[in-house]
This record gives structure tokens, C-alpha cells and sequence, in this order.
């Protein structure tokens, strides 16, 4: 079995190609990609070689943990159905290309428990189940307080906001400095920095990957809050200790999302508490990939890019 996908060659050198898929398993099931994302944090960081040396890590690759499709077939043991519209986090499945993250392919052999049934009502915005389920997680951290203020009005700060708000919070103050980025608010405000005054946040999150944010964010906490770190640091992150000690401040690091996360994620979906709309920015064939992924990462207009593949939706 073979497939079209996203490789990586080396950093800054893209291309779709028709690599070896593994065969499927009992457990296993392929599915028909319709939808891929590009991930502007750990992917931009695969693409420009400043990835972190990290057990399996190397060139070529084929990246994505954001892709959507429609299961084709299934095995005796998976409990998928063909037909079914599911939301893949990943994939390791190719036998001539490492898989970091491995979804964005034509056609790819999932098991079917990693896999998440979706509605067809969600269409291409179910590609960001991923970075919602990142914005729950770093919501729901043990111990913190839901965010008074959220620094970074990209995807991940869009969603923080949005999912901060079904969860209960009064609206969070979202800070943008880019612009271009300051529209799409839903029952919240964006604005910049110097324009706010507030210094007794109980939590503030970070999503925008700014490696100097604790300096910039500890003078808005309240005694004894927390700055949680949900984007991803490329560079060392250092704070001046002093204004730190005088608030008692905690800093607390959001990792990846869990599997309760997305199916949190999709239960506040189902009771239209929570809307992915409006998120997507831009849109491509996979086979413009080398333009898209420069689009995605160079231009500050897009906040989202979502590649399409040739299957039928």
C-alpha cells in the first residue's frame, strides 16, 4: 500500500511524494484524509531545523497531528465504521519515512482507539481538535483558577477564550500585539498591553511562545497567582526573581493534551456550548504545500492554514 504525503527532506525543504504505508492490522483502519492542518509551533520548528533533539527525531519526516477524514475500511478487531468521519491526532504508519507527527498523508493506517468519530456537521474545522484539546488541558490544570487574562489572540489564544468561557470564566482580556491578529473576538476583549491596567490576575496563560512573557506577565498577577506556559519555547525562558518573589508567583508548564481532553473538548461541542467556527484562515491543495506552509508560517495574516486532499468529502 502506498500514499501521497508531506515530507519533509531536511529543514525548509518540502515535498509530496508517494511513500510506503505499513500494513494494517486487526485493530487497525484506513482512512481517506479530506483535511490537514499546519501547526505554526512544533511543526514551524520541524520545518526550520530548531526542533529540539527529541527519541525518534530526523529527517525525512512526514509531520500533522491535525487531520481529518473518512474511515474506507476497517479491521476484524476495530470498532470504526466505514463511512465514519474521524479526527486523527497522528500516525505512525509508513515504513520509508519517520512519522513526526505522521498525518498529513492522502490515505493513512490508523487503530482505530487512537482515532476520534467526529460529526459530519464539523467539516474542516474538526482539524482543530488538536489545539482545542491543548486549550482545555491547559484550562483544567489541577489547582489553577480559570484565566483572567490571556496573552497571544492566535488559534490557541482563540480557543483558550472561547473554551474559558464555557467552562464559566467571566470573559478574559486577551492581549495581540500583531495587528492583524486583533479581530475575531467572541465575548471578549483584545487589546494591547500598555492599554491595560489590571494587576491582580489570579491566572494568566501565555499562548503566544514569547520566550521573555514572565517578566512582561508577572506585574499582572495578583500575591500568590500563577502564569501558566501553554505555547512552545524554542529559546531558554528566564524571569527576574525579585518582582516574582514580592507576588509569591507560580509558574506552571501545560504539556501536551490527553485523550479526556479532546472528548471534553467534544462534549462542549455537542452542547453547543463551544464553537470552532470563524478560526480557519486560509485554505490549500496539498499539492501547493511548499507555498502553503511559507503562507502559514511567514504570513501574519494567517492564523490558521488547512491543506485539502483529493478524497471525496
Amino acid at each position: 500500500m502506498r500514499t501521497e504525503a508531506i515530507v519533509l527532506e531536511q529543514p525548509k525543504d518540502i515535498a509530496l511524494r508517494d511513500v510506503r504505508l505499513t500494513p494494517p492490522d486487526d485493530g487497525d483502519a484506513l482512512v481517506d484524509v479530506l483535511w490537514s492542518s499546519i501547526s505554526t509551533g512544533t511543526e514551524k520548528m520541524l520545518w526550520d531545523g530548531t526542533m529540539p533533539a527529541f527519541p525518534g527525531m530526523g529527517y525525512p519526516l512526514v509531520p500533522g497531528y491535525e487531520t481529518v477524514g473518512r474511515v474506507r475500511e476497517t479491521g476484524a478487531d476495530c470498532a470504526l465504521q466505514p463511512g465514519q468521519m474521524v479526527f486523527v491526532p497522528g500516525a505512525r504508519c509508513y515504513e520509508d519515512v519517520r512519522p513526526l507527527f505522521g498525518a498529513t498523508a492522502a490515505h493513512l493506517v490508523v487503530n482505530g482507539d487512537k482515532v476520534y468519530p467526529v460529526a459530519d456537521a464539523l467539516g474542516q474545522d474538526a482539524v482543530l481538535l488538536a489545539l482545542a484539546a491543548t486549550a482545555h488541558h491547559a484550562l483544567t490544570l489541577p489547582g489553577v483558577a480559570l484565566p483572567g487574562l490571556i496573552v497571544g489572540h492566535g488559534v490557541v489564544g482563540r480557543l483558550l477564550a472561547r473554551i474559558a468561557i464555557a467552562l464559566g470564566a467571566e470573559a478574559p482580556t486577551v492581549w495581540e500585539i500583531n495587528p492583524a491578529r486583533t479581530d475575531g473576538a467572541r465575548g471578549y476583549a483584545v487589546t494591547r498591553a500598555e492599554d491595560d491596567d489590571r494587576r491582580d490576575h489570579a491566572t494568566i496563560i501565555d499562548a503566544s511562545g514569547d520566550p521573555s512573557i514572565i517578566d512582561t506577565a508577572v506585574p499582572r498577577l495578583a500575591k500568590g497567582g500563577q502564569i501558566v506556559l501553554a505555547g512552545f519555547y524554542a529559546k531558554p525562558l528566564s524571569f527576574t526573581f525579585p518582582p516574582a518573589f514580592m507576588r509569591e508567583a507560580s509558574i506552571r508548564i501545560a504539556a501536551e493534551f490527553q485523550p479526556a481532553d479532546v472528548n471534553a473538548v467534544l462534549d462542549l461541542i455537542a452542547r453547543g456550548r463551544l464553537d470552532l467556527s470563524g478560526l480557519i484562515s486560509d485554505q490549500a491543495s496539498a499539492r501547493d504545500a511548499s507555498t502553503a506552509y511559507r503562507t502559514a508560517f511567514d504570513d501574519p495574516a494567517c492564523t490558521k492554514m488547512v491543506l485539502t486532499w483529493e478524497n471525496d468529502a
